[in-house]
């Protein structure tokens, strides 16, 4: 059985790179896709760099929305795929070209798997790996280490009813992957390296705002409460994790404590923080 993929590049004043992204795109091994490039709203040419794409292979597919944020573009062309499996890519970012068909793999190996992602690297002003935290339900708890280009069923994405578009300021790929992790499933990270995260002086890990970031963290912390005090009863029953994770047990206290007093306990580090 070959799976459908629906890769959603959501656009906004990003048309000087957005070629690249659709050339990884169009690169890919694995074959069985369609490409939504969702413009929103821009005011740049990213009209006109779509349509060329359009022009030149028939599963590129252009959609113009009234600006709205990121969660809305991604829900937008989310809402109009048919594939069976969605891969977000920001258009500024490009994917290796053997990471739809590693990913199409290892969910046909694997029918407990929720997201499957990959090793990444960084690019353009800054080079090298991106070390991301490991993945666990835990650590998942206090961050995010999920870049957004991870592979998930749509079904899914339906069940969770897609990404919060209440979430402007950053954060939203992290609440999704709560929302969609917290009752079960299994992650996978595939060992090769097939993503490749832009770093440019716009690039959010760079502009991101400390108040908005709280803000976004304060929103995930209260909509899923349930899940981070599960984590949290999680650590205390062991005991042999106490130590290592003390500055998790910080961030739970933290989000309590900010979002029943107004104040927090413990300054944290933002080293890990992620679009």
């Amino acid at each position: 059985m070959k799976f459908f993929v629906s890769v959603i590049v959501p656009c906004y004043n990003q048309a000087k790179y957005l070629s690249e992204a659709l050339q990884s795109v169009l690169d890919q091994t694995y074959e069985n896709w369609e490409c939504i490039i969702v413009n929103d709203g821009s005011p740049d040419n990213t009209e006109e760099v779509a349509k060329q794409w359009v022009e030149k292979d028939s599963r590129f597919k252009y959609f113009y929305k009234e600006n709205g944020g990121l969660s809305s573009a991604r829900n937008a062309g989310i809402a109009i795929a048919e594939g069976e499996f969605i891969l977000p890519l920001d258009a500024d970012d490009r994917i290796g070209k053997d990471y739809t068909l590693l990913a199409m793999k290892t969910f046909q190996e694997d029918s407990d798997l929720k997201l499957v992602y990959c090793k990444a690297e960084k690019f353009g002003e800054e080079s090298g790996s991106w070390n991301l935290p490991v993945f666990s339900l835990f650590e998942l708890a206090r961050q995010n280490m999920i870049f957004c280009s991870a592979l998930y069923r749509k079904e899914d994405w339906s069940r969770v009813d897609g990404y919060d578009e209440n979430m402007i300021f950053g954060l939203e790929d992290w609440e999704f992957w709560i929302a969609i992790l917290k009752n079960g499933g299994e992650v996978k990270c595939l060992d090769e390296v097939e993503f490749y995260y832009r770093i440019s002086e716009n690039s959010m890990a760079r502009t991101v705002n400390i108040k908005h970031k709280e803000f976004s963290e304060k929103y995930v912390s209260k909509k899923h409460l349930d899940f981070l005090i599960s984590n949290y009863d999680n650590l205390n029953k062991n005991r042999k994790m106490m130590k290592a994770s003390l500055k998790s047990e910080k961030f739970v206290v933290n989000l309590f404590t900010n979002m029943f007093f107004g104040v927090k306990f413990f300054k944290l580090s933002d080293n890990n923080f992620i679009k």
